[in-house]
């Protein structure tokens, strides 16, 4: 974004560049705009407040190089958000684990949201564009629930972000994830082809069900190690849906180890036991091609603390 812009409380004039071209408009006033409500920005939308080069437009029109965008003032009241917490930008700044110039992978913490909403005031992508130049293009390129930590993508280029997901929708990335599920099996593999239907409640909680009218989702598990309880495995994704091995993990095995959402009494209870106090489910690695180099690009996240200390605590059953 090159920038014609007046100071705060008039009208500004900003010139699109080939970071944001092909971005919706919506989502680019909503980055240039941080802190600003969703609400706001629809509305002065729909009043005509917004202009690319002098017209009227609606929010899904896809920006091009050298479109001029007329953004009308915000008043400070209208801002919802605070800059993050110094802690919460030095936190994420060392969970980085690779960057350069089109892509960026970090180590998410459990806990911490991918993006602000919903009662959130900071997610990762929030603390990443507060930490950078105003102007930088940051993009998620997938998502992970807000209690599983490790590898999440982050593109710093238009055409890596559409390069990436182009990649997901092949399923040409790989993405492996390790859990403890609470149960005991003989099986060494197995291999989940179950559908999934995602439901939102009244309350905005979504949850995730195998049904035959849901949309078809697969996902592999390799036994790690054996407990006398439960079992550590690698999970590697065949596609992407919400809450996708969580649910599977259930269906086909037992649930992982501190899900209140797909677990049960007992396996909350063996949760409490091993002093396990959020989901054990770790986005350990990734492999892609570099959307810039085309070579392939592999990296990992180990298992933070917490979850080692939770295996520590298992006895291993060597009579499986």
């Amino acid at each position: 974004m090159n920038g014609r812009s007046a100071p705060g409380g008039k009208v500004r004039l900003v010139t699109i560049d080939d970071r944001h071209a092909g971005q919706r408009l919506d989502n680019y006033l909503f980055t240039l705009l941080k802190g600003v409500p969703k609400s706001w920005v629809y509305r002065v939308l729909r009043r005509g407040e917004v202009r690319v080069n002098k017209g009227r437009s609606k929010p899904d029109r896809r920006l091009q190089n050298g479109d001029v965008v007329r953004v009308p003032p915000v008043r400070q009241a209208e801002r919802q958000s605070q800059r993050p917490p110094d802690r919460l930008l030095r936190a994420v700044e060392a969970a980085i684990l690779y960057e350069d110039d089109s892509l960026l992978v970090l180590d998410k913490p459990s806990g911490l949201a991918v993006h602000g909403g919903s009662g959130v005031s900071h997610g990762i992508i929030e603390v990443l564009r507060a930490s950078r130049d105003a102007n930088a293009f940051l993009e998620l390129v997938h998502r992970l629930d807000r209690d599983t930590s490790g590898c999440l993508m982050v593109a710093k280029r238009r055409s890596a972000l559409r390069d990436l997901q182009a990649q997901q929708r092949a399923q040409s990335i790989k993405k492996t994830y390790q859990a403890l599920l609470f149960g005991r099996s003989r099986r060494d593999r197995w291999d989940v082809d179950l559908p999934l239907r995602k439901n939102t409640l009244r309350s905005g909680e979504r949850i995730v069900r195998v049904a035959p009218d849901g949309k078809p989702a697969r996902t592999a598990f390799r036994v790690i190690r054996r407990f006398r309880q439960s079992l550590l495995v690698d999970a590697e994704l065949g596609t992407g849906r919400t809450h996708q091995i969580r649910v599977h993990a259930a269906a086909s095995a037992g649930p992982i180890l501190g899900d209140a959402k797909y677990g049960n009494d007992n396996s909350q209870q063996h949760t409490r036991e091993i002093g396990l106090d959020r989901l054990f489910l770790h986005a350990a690695g990734l492999v892609l091609r570099h959307p810039d180099t085309g070579k392939s690009l592999a990296l990992r996240a180990e298992l933070p603390e917490p979850l080692r200390t939770a295996l520590d605590h298992e006895q291993h059953d060597t009579a499986l």
